[in-house]
Order: C-alpha cells, then sequence, then structure tokens
C-alpha cells in the first residue's frame, strides 16, 4: 500500500512538505479492509466490532519507528481511556490513521465526515476525535474553531428524566427561572434532542440532550462565535453557574 502522509508523531502543518514513510514506518489499513479484518474476527470470537476494531489497531509492528514522547490526551484535552472506550482507539492510532489520509490539509468538516463514515463512528464521538486531532497538530487552540473564533463548552447530568431537562430550556417561564433577563431566540428545536439559540450579542447556542437512564438526563452546551479566548472563560463560567441555579430550579419542582 502506498503511503500519502506523514505519520512522525508531533505537529504537521498543513503547508508542511510530505516525505515518504520510511519501510518500517506500519501502513494503516485501509477502510475496506479494516472493516473485513474486523468483522472477520468478530464472526470467530464473537467480540463485539469497537472492541474488535480496537484489538485490531492496536497490534504491534514488527519493526517499529521509535516516536518522541507527546501527550496526545493533553493537547487534544480528552483522556486516551475515554477516547478507547467510546471509539475503539488511542489518540496515537487516530494521529497514524488521519495522517496517512493527509488530514491535517481539509477542513473540519471533511476530517469529521471521514472519521464518521469510514471508520463507522457515531457523530458527536466523531467531532471529539476531529477537534482532538486539530489542536494535537496546532490548527487550533483549546476552545477555538478553525475559522479562528473560539466557544465555551459545558455539560451537566441531572438526577431528572430527560422530558423534564428539555422543558427546562425548552419552556420559556421555566427557564426564565435559571436563565433570567435573557433575551434569547430559539432558531430550531428537536424534542429531546438538541436546541440551537442565537444569543442576544448574536453568538450562537447549541445544546444537546441525552438520557442517561430512566431517572438521569445530561444537557451539554456549546457557546460558540465568541471573540476570544477570554470571552471563552468567562462564558464557561457563567454557563457553570446557570447549570448550578438550573440544579436548584428541577430540586425544588
Amino acid at each position: 500500500m502506498k503511503l500519502r502522509g506523514d505519520s512522525v508523531a508531533g505537529t504537521i502543518r498543513p503547508d508542511a512538505p510530505i516525505r515518504a514513510q520510511p519501510p518500517a514506518t506500519l501502513p494503516m489499513p485501509t477502510s475496506k479492509d479494516l472493516k473485513r479484518l474486523v468483522r472477520g474476527g468478530q464472526q470467530k470470537a464473537g467480540e463485539a466490532y469497537t472492541a474488535g476494531r480496537a484489538g485490531l489497531l492496536e497490534q504491534k509492528p514488527a519493526a517499529a519507528v521509535s516516536r518522541a514522547a507527546v501527550d496526545y490526551a493533553k493537547l487534544a484535552g480528552r483522556s486516551d481511556a475515554v477516547l478507547k472506550a467510546k471509539t475503539g482507539c488511542t489518540w496515537e492510532r487516530w494521529v497514524r490513521a488521519l495522517d496517512h489520509a493527509q488530514a491535517y490539509t481539509w477542513p473540519h468538516r471533511e476530517i469529521a465526515r471521514h472519521v464518521r463514515e469510514e471508520y463507522e463512528v457515531p457523530g458527536w464521538w466523531a467531532q471529539t476525535v476531529t477537534v482532538g486531532y486539530e489542536r494535537i497538530k496546532g490548527l487550533r487552540a483549546v476552545g477555538q474553531r478553525r475559522d479562528g473564533s473560539f466557544e465555551a463548552n459545558k455539560s451537566r447530568t441531572f438526577a431528572v428524566p430527560l422530558v423534564r431537562l428539555y422543558r427546562a430550556f425548552h419552556d420559556a417561564r421555566t427557564r426564565a427561572q435559571w436563565l433570567p433577563g435573557v433575551d434569547l431566540t430559539v432558531r430550531t428545536a428537536t424534542r429531546g434532542k438538541s436546541m440551537r439559540i442565537t444569543w442576544p450579542d448574536r453568538t450562537s447556542v447549541a445544546v444537546g440532550f441525552s438520557s442517561r437512564g430512566a431517572a438521569k438526563s445530561q444537557v451539554a452546551i456549546q457557546h460558540g462565535r465568541l471573540a476570544d479566548r477570554a470571552a471563552a472563560a468567562r462564558m464557561k463560567q457563567y454557563w457553570a453557574e446557570r447549570l448550578d441555579a438550573l440544579e436548584e430550579v428541577l430540586a425544588s419542582e
């Protein structure tokens, strides 16, 4: 298989020259080969697809190239343990796979599509892999988008059913109890799943909801189009305080 990218660990700029891989470098299998081998092992051993993919990708090459110690998890802002549990691979394996595809030259949307479609990673985790990879490659800072703007992210799990948590955001009267004095505009809303909001200063807020069992649910907030890192820090703190207030409202109902 011909290798198209440079898989040496570390930051590779989109405009960096691409060198041919040395023979000792482990070539990444194509997506088709990867899926066929994993599913073949799945039939023989009865292992889950994700676990099978993780086991396949983590096989050690006979003659591995030594790599500089790089804390990918720290750069990406997400632990290897969590990423492996959810996608079947560590950050090092994702960096190798995406470097071979020269994904550092692609826009954000194209990387996310590749991860989702070629490796069958669910949408939210495909975004997590994409953002982490972009941070590792120096394409964006923590909290920064590829267009140069910043975003603040905050999530919280509440001891209430999903329907109650969603209503606390969607119902204007309930929302005013924990988010007072904000003249926001709800652009779109999908019951129990998501909301897209325009903030009074024209920044954008995306809200995602998910069930965590019969009596628990989680909300994830992404406040985007912020001007700088300081604004992102302020809004992160703001949302932490507002979710504290929401917790009190839900507890009193």
